[in-house]
């Protein structure tokens, strides 16, 4: 049989491979001007990339809530999509923008009170310095640094240019308000189309991809599943171990304990890590200088409350498993805050779970043909007896 195709192959006319060459040549024209429309269209609106992306979240995200409110309006549809908007308004929008002005507020302070010289991290070093044990003072003392006032001046100085970083992010948030204005109402604008024609889109899209079928959904099933994971998954569960870090730092009288709890959900989005990097640290300081019920504290919430929320919370929150190694995660999400900021914490994952899809489809193609190639066994033939006995 393969004989015959290729034999009927060389028997086309000159006319069918004009054709074919000229179908061929549309085609390419056709995926290149698709090509560079895209660029252009990306370009055009590159100032609302991330506007875009977080309405594509949101309405991933809460598309069951509004097929929900759609099944007691089965012919309003603008207003199920409406309502799940002011859900999404007041639930999520408000209470981020009200805890980002605290945090901005207490940045500043901050910054402010390091100005002012209020907070000496030199003594405070000193303090810590002196409640250790001789010979780790020793070894401190001889660790490189050429003495101890040269340590205090340079983790004063490395603290202080990251608080003035830190001020200077949130006063340039400020100074572009109206550009941040109209990209939340672009970003609500959008929400909510998707959310009222998502399942007609979502399905359009795939259909429209130049892959087959199989793999366009397989790939489409897998970016739906990052998103919820990453979202409802790691980040609800960073929000809850940054709202207990942040309710014991003010338990114990830390400054700008919000401030400490936002780092503390920044920093437990990214496994082996994890918030104990913030905790940890306070309660060896607050031991160290004397601090003891503080210390206990820290570390008895750290543990047993901080530390339990992951195993409890995320089985609930995350239904399947992203299929990500914990490793690729880190990596992805310290890129993807870096090369995008924010959004990288949802898209560096997504990316790394895409890429081992995308090869994982690739390698069962491939099997898929080596075995298609292989010859098929020949039975051999049977013998005289055999029939006789049959």
């Amino acid at each position: 049989m393969a004989r015959e195709r290729r034999a009927s192959r060389w028997r086309m006319p000159c006319g069918g491979l004009a054709v074919i060459r000229r179908r061929g040549v549309e085609n390419g024209g056709l995926i290149l001007f698709l090509a560079l429309i895209t660029i252009g269209l990306t370009l055009i609106v590159s100032g609302f990339l991330g506007a875009l992306l977080w309405a594509t979240l949101a309405a991933i995200l809460f598309q069951p809530l509004f097929q929900r409110l759609l099944a007691g309006w089965p012919d309003r549809r603008n207003s199920a999509a409406a309502l799940t908007l002011a859900i999404i308004t007041v639930a999520v929008v408000i209470p981020a923008m009200i805890v980002a002005s605290m945090v901005v507020e207490q940045a500043a302070g901050l910054y402010g009170q390091i100005r002012a010289g209020q907070i000496d991290f030199a003594a405070q070093f000193q303090k810590l310095h002196d409640a250790l044990p001789l010979r780790l003072q020793r070894l401190l003392d001889g660790s490189g640094f050429d003495s101890l006032e040269r340590a205090q001046v340079r983790i004063s100085q490395q603290i202080g240019s990251r608080a003035s970083l830190l001020a200077s992010r949130a006063f340039s948030i400020g100074a572009n308000a109206a550009a941040f204005v109209l990209a939340f109402g672009v970003g609500l604008y959008v929400t909510f189309f998707l959310l009222r024609d998502g399942e007609h889109l979502g399905p359009a899209i795939v259909r429209a991809l130049p892959l087959e079928r199989s793999v366009a959904e397989r790939l489409a099933d897998k970016f739906v599943v990052v998103v919820r994971a990453t979202i409802k998954g790691s980040g609800l569960v960073a929000l809850a171990q940054g709202a207990v870090g942040a309710i014991t730092f003010w338990i114990v009288g830390l400054p700008a304990s919000l401030l400490w709890g936002v780092l503390m959900a920044i920093v437990a989005l990214l496994p082996a890590v994890g918030p104990a990097i913030i905790w940890g640290p306070v309660a060896v300081y607050l031991l160290a200088t004397g601090a003891i019920w503080q210390a206990v504290v820290v570390l008895v919430s750290g543990v047993l409350v901080i530390g339990l929320v992951d195993n409890i919370l995320r089985p609930i929150l995350v239904g399947r498993d992203t299929g990500i190694p914990d490793w690729l995660v880190l990596v992805t999400t310290l890129g993807g805050i870096n090369l995008v900021g924010l959004s990288g914490i949802v898209v560096g994952p997504l990316a790394g779970a895409l890429f081992i899809t995308g090869w994982q489809v690739l390698a069962e193609q491939r099997l898929a043909a080596g075995r298609a190639d292989e010859p098929e066994e020949i039975a051999p033939p049977s013998s005289p007896s055999d029939s006789r006995e049959g």
